[in-house]
């Protein structure tokens, strides 16, 4: 698992505490899954807060169960890596640690009720990301797994 932070080493540590996250990376074709929430522009790597008592893998795939109706082995998830950056929609300095797993499945995504779109994307897509998943979708390009 190689772990790493886009958070700036040095700065003065947030009185706001960071929200722990776990996210699915489902690749094909060179392209992402994202999804878009209903009624917002945003798109968003499926995932979702990590509950109390669960692994980031079991809330990567309770989550992907949830958003995307993927039935998912967290045993079977493999870490890429965690991006630290500040929290979309959160006031200045809430931090975001969101943990990335790539999938494997032929299973077909389909959107649940609280989500409004499924999207497959690139770099090309940078601008309608979250600082998240921004930088996801730089890192999984950086690893050759899409464009």
């Amino acid at each position: 698992m190689a772990v790493e932070s886009g958070a700036e080493r040095g700065s003065e540590p947030s009185a706001l505490p960071d929200l722990f996250v776990a996210a699915i990376a489902l690749v094909r074709d060179r392209r992402v899954l994202m999804v878009t929430a209903r009624e917002r522009e945003v798109h968003y790597m499926p995932g979702g807060k990590i509950d109390d008592g669960e692994t980031a893998a079991e809330a990567a795939a309770r989550e992907a169960r949830e958003e995307v109706s993927l039935e998912l082995d967290p045993a079977e998830l493999e870490e890429l890596f965690e991006v630290v950056t500040q929290a979309h929609g959160e006031p200045e300095g809430r931090m975001v640690r969101m943990r990335v797993f790539l999938t494997r499945t032929d299973a077909s995504p389909k959107a649940s009720a609280e989500v409004g779109a499924l999207h497959w994307v690139t770099t090309a897509e940078l601008d309608r990301c979250p600082p998240a998943g921004a930088e996801v979708l730089r890192r999984l390009a950086a690893d050759g797994l899409i464009d």
